[in-house]
């Protein structure tokens, strides 16, 4: 207790963190960690109990729930013992909860088994074993997301329909009016909170846009490091929620909402860089494009067929994908072209990267980094070559990506070198999880079939 208190937790703190603090008093720690749906699970205590730093510790179990909360049955030795995972904090990913009463603070933890390994099943964790494999090889990547999300009334009954927002000019935001800053004044107070939140939480955004769909937004975060990125990206999900419902709406960050809308993407931008020079390897001395930038694409082309369903992890997720949509049904590539699965923004030779556009903004954001940093990996080290480069539109090509979630499912784990890299152990649960819910689903009778079955079959 002695040395707590000549070194107190809360100094461990980052400066963004001590800033908004400002001197006062932490009243109270959410001990946090992301689970496979990307839910933020955990334990709240005070202050007092955390500085006393005992062990906090969590049930296996989490990871064994799907996103209906059910428990899954799988091939596990003492599967039901409830075994506990051990939680240490990782005090640079420390955060405030500005929406909250208290004076409170978030810190997201590592996890660990009782030997003190990291446990496979946990979305960080996977993320850092792919990490692992770059690091390796003496490179490091960079990656920018971009979040797209809806506003929308609050729904709180399944069987309706979701709605989008009344503006403040006392109508229903209208959609097809992307880039519109009249659009983004619509809902300009839960646009202002958006700011402050993040202000208060140390996040610096880069840009936030109106998209095309009625109270669709999207906001850009500055590129970085992978891990950081993700928990900025699963810190702000709650964030937006919380500064919707101040102003007594819903953010949702479903893949398709709404019927006549377009879906919301998690659009991943992705570079790699030689560790100790960082210089990026995608680019050479001359600025021309290198046989690893070729490799990361050919990856990509190749094996996110393997991991779509970590990329687009529900049923709903697969109505994003429609033809002559907004989102790629391809895996083709091309420079500045948004028709392609896969575009290479302009840019100078030092920020040459990949954009995967096929993610959607209801994946896991450390799986789906994990998932597509894994393809670009392996194929940097086949030394595989792209197809040639897509000139035009790429909408009229035929569907290089599953058509739902039993098709991805079937692609999942078919090949050994991603498997190993994800992790064995972790790809086993998460298919099982993701069974589960897709028999789930197959349960339910929608108004589609009422409507159009009961009376004319």
């Amino acid at each position: 207790m002695k040395d707590e208190q000549r070194n107190p937790w809360t100094e461990r703190l980052n400066p963004s963190l001590q800033q908004w603090l400002n001197g006062r008093r932490v009243e109270e720690v959410e001990c946090v960690i992301a689970d496979i749906a990307g839910i933020s699970r955990g334990k709240a205590m005070p202050a007092a109990k955390f500085a006393r730093a005992e062990t906090t510790f969590l049930p296996m179990s989490v990871f064994y729930q799907t996103i209906d909360g059910n428990y899954v049955d799988m091939e596990i030795e003492n599967q039901w013992t409830e075994s506990d995972m051990v939680l240490t904090p990782d005090y640079s990913s420390a955060t405030s909860s500005p929406w909250a009463d208290d004076v409170t603070v978030q810190v997201i933890h590592d996890v660990t088994d009782l030997s003190g390994k990291p446990v496979p099943m946990v979305p960080r964790n996977v993320l850092r074993r792919v990490l692992s494999f770059y690091d390796a090889e003496g490179w490091r990547p960079v990656v920018a997301p971009e979040m797209e999300f809806y506003l929308t009334t609050p729904n709180t009954d399944p069987d309706l329909p979701i709605e989008p927002p009344m503006g403040r000019t006392g109508r229903r935001v209208a959609s097809r009016q992307a880039y519109s800053m009249t659009a983004v004044d619509e809902y300009g107070p839960v646009i202002d909170d958006i700011y402050d939140f993040a202000e208060a939480q140390g996040f610096e955004i880069d840009t936030i846009i109106q998209e095309g769909g009625a109270g669709q937004i999207e906001i850009n975060f500055l590129h970085g490091d992978p891990l950081a990125l993700a928990d900025q990206v699963f810190f702000f999900k709650r964030t937006l929620r919380e500064a919707a419902l101040r102003h007594n709406c819903f953010a949702t960050f479903m893949a398709k909402p709404m019927q006549h809308e377009p879906g919301s993407a998690m659009h991943i931008h992705q570079s790699v860089v030689d560790a100790k020079t960082g210089v990026n390897v995608f680019s050479d001395a001359d600025g021309k494009e290198t046989a690893l930038f070729h490799g990361f694409l050919a990856g990509q082309q190749k094996f996110l067929p393997n991991v779509i369903a970590m990329l687009a992890p529900y049923v709903n997720s697969y109505r994003r994908y429609v033809a002559s949509g907004s989102a790629p049904i391809n895996l083709e590539w091309g420079p500045d072209n948004r028709t392609t699965g896969l575009r290479i923004p302009v840019s100078s030779p030092q920020a040459r990267r990949v954009e995967n556009r096929i993610v959607g903004m209801d994946a896991n954001p450390y799986l789906a980094l994990a998932a597509s940093l894994a393809c670009g990996y392996l194929g940097m080290k086949r030394g595989l070559r792209p197809r040639r480069a897509v000139k035009g539109e790429a909408y009229n090509r035929d569907y290089a990506l599953p058509r739902g979630i039993l098709g991805a499912l079937d692609d999942f784990e078919k090949n050994d070198e991603l498997t190993e890299i994800l992790g064995r152990s972790f790809c086993e649960v998460y298919k099982a999880l993701k069974m589960y819910e897709a028999e789930s689903f197959m349960t339910v009778i929608s108004p589609w079939e009422r409507e159009h079955l009961l009376l004319n079959v």
